[in-house]
């Protein structure tokens, strides 16, 4: 029996079928597929039952229900709501935006904040790269080798620091296989993906290979995207090659991403141990800048292992561990600008321990060292290194209605400028950080369906590197950014209230939070400038030089409160399902030092979707509405409200041991002109980067 194997594809969406004899049949698969294999309804099948999901992000102990709200997004749901970007993949989800850096650069902002205090995560570890550095930095994982994502809102610091203050992001692409796919006979399995679009001639090809025995695992996967400037309903100027031009579509937004990985487990009676392999290469237009792409690489090995069923005080002990080399170039035109590297490791332990009574936990160690450098004119921030090690526990007990949980994290963190022997500006410098962290919980289960939880937090973020000793021109955000190296830890107080309802297909969940930070490390503007080229203070603008005006890092009290809905109604039962899924999101952040709202926050958003599905064929009608975003922080550009409409469909088919899965997606129906709120390029770049217009992608997944 192949019972692990199915268990897993079945928990993550996928259709599980007779596996091929040899993998040549993956090639015939393919040019079949492309010459338009024919087939009738009597081979297809509707979709296998889904067994109950499992988020593994911020839940070490496996619970079912989890006390802190979270999300996870894999199969047919993520491949229809699959972008370009990471940010973009999770943009609309209850609580979740999107920094929107043009196509190509786009982090997730969740419940009003982003950057450094969003932890993004590969397979539970730290992804390295520059993105939190600068919003037109991309993160190094493209969405078209994704298998799921996780999305825990509200404070992660207690499992995953403090960077994770606001929450955490967990892309997981099984690189490292942690269960057998096939008993001892062996077996191959695999997953093609091609897809092509209309707004920005997107192609992009995806194959992923798994085979092995119960002892042991392979995996493989490459893929590639390519694209070209993205259509919008407006026509905007454009001199990139040194021709003024104006067309209806965002200048210098073509990109290209390819990559892959190799990697593999051996598994033992009570455990396994694994490693992998993978590369990421991404070049693309920066979008502020007509003439400038980024030309981006990133290489990164990982090592994991666990042994289960120990006897004595621990139960198991999982250990993971990963090395990036990250490295970035910023071209004008053909000519190398400034060179952004990023070298880092990341070492993380965790041993559950027996069950006292009704409580079980965990307690873990973390460590982690990352080495910057930037080199150019662009060059904002000194030569840094970083070092990190922090210890922590969680524990829940359960009880006769539901489950608390408490636990705590003490981190040594230290940040050292290294200086750079080419700009006198940056001086050598340390400090030592502390940061502590606290969080308790509460899952109450009401009465059979209902459930109402709490998360009560305290979280310490010490300051990055950038924000303690920055100094130079920022041209993706048009300001000098100057850091403060006698800043303060970030120190902040959260609470969540939670309810959820369900019944059959019926759901609803909702919640609402605010936060408090004592010191929240906000980019303020002094109201000084600075010369670009000359680096003067002040200097007089007679056009010889490029003024920007001074930001700095100044610590301000602030508060953000919001509230995040969705729910699913069924609305026709039986061979025709026909389901209506609701959503909505507001939050409000304030400076309370001076009253004034925070830049960049998302406005109230609402959205509705009918979903239909009957037999292999399945469907999708709705709309995302932004309302106007008036409140915005002093120099922002204030946003009008749009709507975004938009349809998708799909036919699953089994052709002889594989499926096939075919789908279609429109976005932006009426092609309206929309500009995000979140997006700094609506206020420094202005109209270059609205969202994209009408845009039609078709697609094919072959799973075997």
């Amino acid at each position: 029996m192949k019972q692990s194997f199915f268990n897993r594809r079945a928990r993550h969406g996928f259709r599980v079928p007779a596996f091929p004899k040899n993998a040549l049949q993956l090639a015939v698969l393919a040019m079949a597929a492309s010459a338009g294999l024919q087939c009738n309804l009597a081979n297809a099948q509707t979709p296998a039952p889904e067994l109950k999901e499992v988020t593994v992000t911020g839940n070490p102990l496996g619970a079912t229900d989890l006390i802190a709200p979270a999300a996870q997004y894999s199969g047919t749901g993520l491949l229809l709501r699959s972008k370009t970007t990471l940010g973009e993949t999770l943009d609309g989800i209850p609580g979740v935006s999107s920094t929107y850096f043009g196509p190509n650069a786009s982090r997730p902002i969740i419940r009003g904040l982003d950057g450094d205090r969003i932890r993004i995560l590969g397979n539970g570890g730290a992804m390295v790269d520059a993105s939190s550095l600068s919003y037109d930095h991309a993160v190094t994982s493209d969405p078209i080798s994704i298998e799921r994502i996780e999305v825990l809102r509200g404070p992660g610091a207690l499992l995953y620091g403090g960077s994770a203050v606001g929450g955490v992001v967990n892309v997981i692409d099984n690189r490292i296989p942690r269960e057998a796919l096939f008993d001892e006979k062996g077996g191959i399995a695999g997953k093609v993906n091609l897809d092509l679009a209309t707004g920005n001639r997107e192609k992009g090809s995806g194959l992923l290979l798994e085979t092995g025995t119960n002892r042991y695992a392979l995996h493989v996967d490459v893929f590639n995207r390519e694209t070209g400037d993205v259509k919008v309903p407006v026509g905007l100027a454009c001199t990139k090659g040194g021709t003024a031009t104006t067309a209806n579509s965002i200048c210098n937004s073509a990109s290209k991403v390819d990559g892959g990985a190799v990697g593999g487990s051996v598994f033992f009676d009570h455990g396994y141990l694994g490693a992998s392999m993978s590369t990421y290469r991404s070049t693309y237009g920066t979008v502020a800048e007509d003439n400038v792409t980024i030309g981006m690489k990133s290489n990164r090995v990982g090592l994991e292992g666990e042994v289960r069923d120990l006897g004595g005080f621990f139960k198991s002990v999982k250990g993971q561990y990963s090395q990036t080399d990250y490295m970035h170039t910023e071209y004008e035109g053909a000519t190398p600008g400034t060179v952004f590297k990023n070298k880092g490791s990341d070492f993380r332990l965790e041993a559950k321990h027996a069950a006292f009574g009704n409580l079980s936990g965990v307690l873990g160690f973390q460590s982690e060292n990352t080495r910057f450098s930037a080199d150019g004119a662009e060059a904002f921030a000194p030569y840094s290194k970083t070092s990190q090690n922090a210890l922590f526990a969680y524990e829940e007990y359960a009880t006769s209605w539901g489950r608390l949980s408490f636990g705590g994290r003490t981190e040594s963190v230290k940040v050292q400028s290294l200086g750079n022997p080419l700009v006198a500006a940056f001086v050598p410098g340390s400090r030592n950080f502390n940061p502590t962290s606290y969080a308790m919980g509460a899952l109450w289960n009401v009465k059979p369906g209902w459930q109402l939880t709490t998360n009560l937090a305290y979280t310490e973020r010490a300051p990055k590197d950038y924000e303690l000793y920055a100094f130079g021109p920022h041209v993706a955000t048009g300001a000098w950014e100057t850091g403060n190296a006698g800043l303060d830890k970030e120190k902040s107080t959260s609470l969540d209230v939670g309810a959820n309802w369900k019944s059959g297909a019926n759901t609803f969940t909702a919640n609402a939070y605010t936060h408090y930070f004592k010191n929240y490390i906000a980019l303020l503007n002094t109201g000084n400038t600075y010369g670009q080229e000359s680096r003067e203070l002040n200097p007089v603008d007679d056009g010889s030089d490029t003024i920007l005006p001074e930001q700095a890092y100044t610590g301000v009290r602030a508060r953000f409160v919001g509230f995040e809905a969705s729910g699913n109604i069924r609305l026709l039962e039986g061979a025709n399902k026909l389901d209506l899924a609701l959503r909505g999101d507001m939050v409000r952040a304030t400076n309370l030092n001076d009253g004034l709202p925070l830049p960049r926050i998302a406005p109230v958003r609402v959205g509705a979707t009918l979903k239909w599905a009957s037999g292999p064929w399945g469907s999708s009608f709705g709309f995302d509405h932004s309302a106007a975003q008036n409140r915005v922080a002093p120099g922002q550009r204030a946003t009008a409200a749009y709507t975004l409409w938009n349809t998708a469909a799909t036919y699953a088919v089994k052709v002889g041991p594989t499926n096939l899965l075919w789908y279609a997606r429109l976005d932006n129906i009426t092609n309206q002109l929309a500009y995000s709120a979140t997006s700094v390029l609506t206020t420094t770049a202005f109209p270059k980067a609205p969202l994209p217009g009408r845009s039609l992608k078709v697609g094919l997944q072959a799973s075997f």
